[in-house]
């Protein structure tokens, strides 16, 4: 496995992959990798001739307050991960002022799939995505791109912006990937004590609601998010930001569930902020 540390080598590398006629598939991340992530690397492999991982902190898509300074940093274990699965690349940036200059002025502004849920919470988290993404998509341009479905609202902003800016790179959206008792699986459980770690189990729960209620024929989204504050309530979690049904492609929030939607939370367990979400239609009912 190859680890860069300099943007010209990475980009050398997959523009030589490209060359050589391959297919590459993009893997990028925070580090404080999990089998989230893995499964991300083992997607690109099964489709794509050489697959490329990224780790970086991205400081711009954290606001005041959040926890970009505690940020579980974790790169040896990181490295050994990926080498493990055979991962043929690594891009490290060797520090933030790699990836933007002391003067950067430059940002995407996101689409209007950004405006609702997180982008509420965190005004300007997916200016900072959104930008973090298009400049990897420039540095390393792979044929496709793989991320979790745990972070849905970053996912449907980056098709977006792909759609939108005609960026020639595939987007997969892969399957959240939990943990046996049922937490999604996030950099950020690790903050959990075993006690907040019971009361966020409340989250899988609350989503299990939803869909159980959706799949018996529940169509008004009122009494589905009922059924998931509830649960939360029960868990207790510590606070919730949002608990609610979105139409899965605008997520604009529905009445009548008559199109694909999503369930989607975003819940604090202690100081932890954790966010989740269960497809709403006939072909997800598992």
């Amino acid at each position: 496995m190859i680890v860069f540390r300099e943007k010209k080598e990475a980009h050398a590398w997959v523009l030589q992959q490209r060359k050589a006629g391959k297919t590459i598939g993009l893997v990028p991340t925070m580090g404080a990798l999990h089998a989230g992530h893995h499964s991300l690397v083992t997607h690109s492999q099964q489709e794509c001739d050489a697959t490329i991982a990224t780790i970086f902190v991205n400081p711009t898509q954290f606001g005041p307050g959040e926890d970009l300074a505690k940020y579980p940093q974790t790169l040896e274990a990181d490295l050994e991960g990926l080498r493990n699965l055979g991962t043929d690349a690594v891009f490290v940036p060797a520090s933030p002022t790699a990836m933007y200059l002391p003067d950067h002025s430059t940002y995407v502004t996101p689409p209007i799939v950004a405006s609702s849920w997180e982008g509420v919470v965190r005004p300007h988290h997916f200016r900072g995505v959104a930008t973090i993404v298009l400049k990897l998509f420039h540095l390393l341009p792979a044929t496709t791109a793989f991320f979790g479905q745990k972070d849905y609202q970053q996912s449907a902003v980056i098709r977006a912006m792909v759609e939108e800016f005609d960026l020639d790179i595939e987007i997969r959206v892969c399957p959240i990937v939990r943990d046996p008792d049922g937490l999604a699986m996030s950099s950020r459980n690790r903050y959990l004590t075993a006690p907040e770690r019971s009361c966020a189990l409340a989250i899988p729960r609350a989503l299990q609601q939803a869909a159980e209620a959706f799949f018996a024929g529940e169509r008004r989204a009122v009494v589905l998010e009922s059924k998931m504050y509830e649960e939360l309530a029960r868990g207790p979690v510590d606070g919730v930001d949002y608990a609610v049904i979105a139409d899965a492609q605008t997520l604009q929030r529905q009445i009548v569930i008559e199109r694909p939607a999503v369930a989607l939370i975003a819940a604090r367990v202690g100081s932890t902020r954790l966010i989740d979400n269960h497809l709403l239609s006939p072909k997800n009912r598992d």
